[in-house]
């Protein structure tokens, strides 16, 4: 059974950093691209990050994020993590990790990032 575990969530002053993880299960790991999206109240939800599998090495960013967050990967570990910084002050967001394996799409529950003062 497939299964994603996002944490690390959290409130965040203005210009901070935050790393999100997200552990998972049930499927071949290293093998398949992993990827953040994050939704903010009455948004769609956007993929910001992509990482590909351990058989390339290449990763892959929303132009908005200004590189402010890094995608990465532990596949000793089946988590993957994504660092953020120099946030920016908003609505809280909503942040998943996501896999698509054949035609469907897995979600974790996701984890609520609020940058405030």
């Amino acid at each position: 059974q497939v299964q994603l575990v996002e944490s690390g969530g959290g409130l965040v002053q203005p210009g901070g950093s935050l790393r999100l993880s997200c552990a998972a299960s049930g499927f071949p790991f290293s093998t398949f691209a992993m990827y953040w999206y994050r939704q903010a109240p009455g948004k769609e939800r956007l993929l910001i990050a992509t990482i590909t599998p351990e058989t390339r090495s290449g990763s892959h960013y929303a132009e908005f994020l200004e590189g402010r967050f890094t995608i990465f990967r532990d596949n000793d570990n089946n988590m993957v993590y994504l660092q953020m910084y120099s946030l920016k002050p908003g609505h809280p967001a909503v942040y998943y990790c996501n896999i698509i394996i054949g035609l469907t799409n897995y979600w974790g529950q996701g984890t609520q990032v609020t940058v405030s003062s």
